[in-house]
């Protein structure tokens, strides 16, 4: 699984990106990795997949260093995937199906392979139904589905996500918040970028919070959030749930769900 030791990278104008990050992919199954814009979180997961090299430490998969050279390189995106935020940086082909089947091909799998893995993928992300659609008719919905299938297909053991929300109506939210519980429950390690506190307060388990290039604070969901005053010093929004247990005293609840159960039980 994916570790990091005292990764740190700096752009060639000489902006210290990240600094010192110690990361361990083997605290929680669905990870989250939260601050604000420029607090280093595409620049880490960039990091995480082999694009950029560290200036200085180390990012190990199964505690070996990951290798740079194209060989190694194409080993580990076999293993490990990324969905990055603009589903238009990551869909190359002008009809679903030939896209999703692209990196498939790249790897030298036979056809009727790729056609099984394209349909099971699509199928899992609801988009079957608009394979054979041109890409550029879709939503932005849509399309945010197709690159996550695309990325399936692939069958890694770890997939991050870059703000896997940011765009989409509420109905959309729900249905890519459930597409990564499902992809979770089949053992893929998730990790998730985003400015959605409510999405990682319910999806993460264990989160890190970034600011300004260096992690400042890593645990448990529940102890993130509710301890000290974390959100306001790093200027992220606070989970409802956690405002209302914090200001109306009510017990800590972790979906919404739990709320009303709670209310119609008569526990207030």
């Amino acid at each position: 699984m994916i570790t990091t030791s005292e990764l740190t990278f700096r752009y060639d104008e000489g902006d210290v990106a990240l600094k010192n990050i110690q990361l361990d992919l083997n605290k929680g199954n669905i990870i989250g990795i939260i601050g604000v814009n420029g607090s280093g979180k595409s620049t880490l997961f960039m990091n995480m997949v082999g694009v950029l090299k560290p200036t200085s430490g180390a990012v190990l998969y199964n505690n070996e260093p990951i290798k740079y050279d194209k060989k190694s390189l194409r080993e580990l995106r076999k293993k490990v995937g990324i969905v990055f935020q603009d589903p238009d940086k990551q869909i190359f082909y002008s009809k679903v199906y030939e896209d999703v089947a692209f990196a498939l091909r790249n790897i030298g799998l036979d056809e009727d392979e790729i056609k099984r893995r394209v349909s099971a993928s699509l199928k899992s992300v609801g988009a079957i139904e608009f394979k054979d659609k041109p890409v550029h008719f879709l939503s932005h919905g849509q399309k945010k589905r197709v690159a996550i299938a695309s990325v399936l297909a692939m069958k890694n053991e770890v997939i991050l996500f870059d703000e896997p929300t940011a765009g989409l109506d509420p109905k959309s939210v729900k249905a890519i918040a459930k597409i990564i519980v499902d992809i979770s429950k089949l053992g893929t390690k998730v990790v998730i970028s985003s400015h959605d506190m409510d999405l990682i307060y319910e999806l993460c388990d264990y989160i890190y919070v970034l600011d300004k290039g260096s992690i400042i604070c890593s645990g448990k969901t529940e102890e993130v959030f509710t301890e000290g005053d974390i959100m306001n010093e790093v200027g992220l929004a606070e989970p409802w749930l956690v405002k209302v247990h914090k200001n109306m005293h009510f017990p800590l609840f972790r979906k919404e769900e739990d709320l009303y159960v709670y209310f119609n039980e008569g526990g207030r």
